[in-house]
């Protein structure tokens, strides 16, 4: 299939009319007028653009971008609207866009007939609404599909692009899936925007050795939503062999007319395994015990090898502690699947913290594999001249910083294959002779890793240094050490919030009247004790120092500094005891 533009490609609307009116919202395209439809803000009703439906002066006119969906609460629809955007790029010429903001419009009228506990449920649930407005790393085209790859792209029929975009879509990699059911269900498939969570990163290479043009380089990662969450606690893989942060990363090079992609995966470690915050630094890892772990396993490698085909599994993870553990376990189920081949690699032995040439090693022991398996190739016909026959599945435990280096360095050997197949290498160049833009690519690659761990753990990825500049440095460091404490305040006691959002929004929870409240909890609520614990921590430390400063000049402050010690103590022993009850916890889904 011919993968440019095409006046056969289904479009969707690039710009939206919102006219609020007092019982209804109304969304019209500038470029089709009588086109559109109209939500009722009593019953959250979907209803086709009439004259009747768009008489009246509104009380508001605004531009939006997109409609990105609806969902159902106890008391009505919200619909979440793109409210502003970016271009950030193209993906094989077609313009993409990134979200800036988004928002979600309430059409809840029917909320003042709800009893009070339905009010109190209501009002949390649109709490949660709030955190997903403020998503990170949301992409889309109105002229295009970014969710399938170019290899598996040239080979779907023609006709495939002349179908609505929600359609064309992997529905693996639409973010906004659930969200999109009501609309796909009224059959609006202008308005329909598929949304990919992950990454789109372009740039040029113009100081390479080219005869005419520069080469474009874009790397693109999608994120899976089949086990979509937060980095404490969306671990491991559920019972259908999904894992968390299961992530498609493509690297495109486009040169001259011809087009090369290749692939790479990450995912958590596909056994059922927790990580439960309890205020410690480093939680425990506890491996789930189940009849039916080696069915998940199977069931995860299956999917791999009908989607990509030969799978190497790299397993970066430590080999002592808890990492070890877990790591054993893993390598003891892989035995057990003979078309598999598992690779253990611990990095932070063999490269430590600043050892980025170390890597070497790694690609010694699967170089063999990882260059038959190749990347895909056409020319400026669309003639298929190499095709990718396996994938590497690259993992850490967090899949984030030392799977971010391993799989940047992993592309940079692709790299060179591809610019010495194409003629622009000899068989004795590679990309590091360039400086320029070698650190161009690195930078791209240092940046994916920093957006894919916003999106997970809520801060830049660590190890940064590593991708950009091979090597450890004081600035690196520093920035390092501020985000591992950023990620310990937002994993102990901001997470289970962002989890119940990500629920809600995924359909992973569905709201039900006939369900009962999910916040009505039987154990202590732990945001109300944690401030009286702080304060008495707090309190008990600075009572205490004072006490011993005045103790020198009066031997009976010694008494008072033993009892506030005590004190403090006591409330440092009670929290670390109930370290999980005063963290942020998710309500809404068990953790599998």
């Amino acid at each position: 299939m011919e993968v440019g533009s095409s006046s056969s490609n289904f479009k969707l609307y690039d710009q939206f009319e919102l006219l609020e009116y007092e019982d209804r919202l109304v969304f019209k395209s500038p470029e089709s007028p009588d086109q559109g439809f109209s939500i009722c803000r009593r019953q959250g009703n979907i209803e086709p653009l009439s004259d009747e439906s768009s008489s009246g002066k509104p009380s508001k006119t605004s531009t939006i971008y997109g409609v990105a969906g609806t969902i159902r609460l106890l008391a009505g629809t919200y619909v979440l609207v793109i409210t502003s955007r970016k271009e950030v790029g193209s993906f094989l010429g077609f313009p993409v866009y990134r979200v800036e903001s988004m928002k979600f419009l309430a059409c809840n009228e029917a909320l003042r007939f709800s009893n009070s506990q339905e009010q109190r449920d209501e009002a949390y649930f649109m709490s949660l609404l709030k955190t997903v407005e403020a998503t990170p790393g949301l992409y889309y085209s109105y002229e295009t599909d970014i969710t399938v790859n170019l290899q598996r792209r040239c080979k779907l029929m023609e006709a495939w692009t002349s179908k609505p975009l929600w359609k064309q879509a992997d529905p693996r990699f639409v973010w906004n899936k659930h969200l999109l059911e009501e609309l796909i269900e009224y059959k609006l498939d202008r308005f329909i925007i598929p949304l990919l969570q992950g990454n789109i990163l372009k740039l040029l290479l113009y100081h390479l050795k080219l005869k005419s043009s520069p080469a474009t380089f874009t790397l693109l990662s999608r994120r899976c939503t089949r086990r979509l969450g937060t980095r404490m606690w969306r671990r491991g893989a559920n019972l259908e062999g999904d894992t968390a942060n299961f992530i498609e990363t493509e690297q495109l090079l486009e040169l001259e007319g011809f087009r090369c992609s290749s692939l790479q995966i990450r995912g958590s470690i596909p056994l059922l395994w927790e990580q439960i915050v309890d205020l410690s630094y480093k939680p425990q890892l506890r491996i789930i015990q189940h009849e039916q772990t080696p069915q998940v396993v199977e069931r995860h490698f299956n999917d791999l090898y009908q989607r990509y085909g030969e799978t190497i599994a790299v397993d970066l993870t430590d080999k002592h502690g808890d990492e070890g553990q877990l790591s054993a376990a893993y390598a003891e189920e892989m035995q057990k699947l003979p078309n598999v081949r598992y690779v253990s690699f611990d990095f932070h032995h063999v490269c430590g913290s600043s050892n980025f040439a170390n890597l070497q090693v790694l690609y010694d022991k699967i170089s063999e594999v990882f260059e038959k398996q190749g990347y895909f190739l056409i020319d400026k016909d669309g003639k298929i001249l190499e095709e990718q026959k396996g994938i590497i599945r690259s993992n850490c435990i967090d899949c984030l910083d030392r799977t971010n280096v391993t799989q940047s360095y992993l592309a940079q050997k692709t790299l060179d294959i591809q610019l010495q197949r194409l003629g622009v290498f000899t068989s004795t160049e590679y990309i590091s002779m360039f400086p320029e833009d070698y650190m161009k690519f690195r930078t791209l690659w240092a940046e994916q890793g920093d957006e894919i761990s916003l999106e997970y753990a809520g801060t830049h990825a660590l190890k940064g240094d590593l991708v950009r500049y091979g090597k450890q440095t004081v600035a690196g460091f520093i920035k390092d050490g501020m985000s591992a404490l950023s990620r310990y305040y937002m994993n102990n006691f901001h997470d289970g919030i962002r989890q119940d959002a990500l629920d809600l929004v995924s359909g992973r929870y569905t709201v039900s009247k006939s369900n009962p409240s999910p916040f009505q909890l039987n154990s202590f609520e732990s945001f109300s004790y944690l401030p009286v614990a702080s304060a008495l921590l707090i309190g008990g430390l600075t009572l205490t120092t004072f006490s011993l400063q005045q103790a020198a000049r009066n031997a009976q402050h010694y008494v008072s500094s033993v009892v506030w010690a005590g004190v403090t103590a006591g409330a440092m022993a009670l929290v670390k005891a109930n370290g999980r009850q005063f963290c942020s916890r998710p309500r809404l889904c068990r953790l599998l």
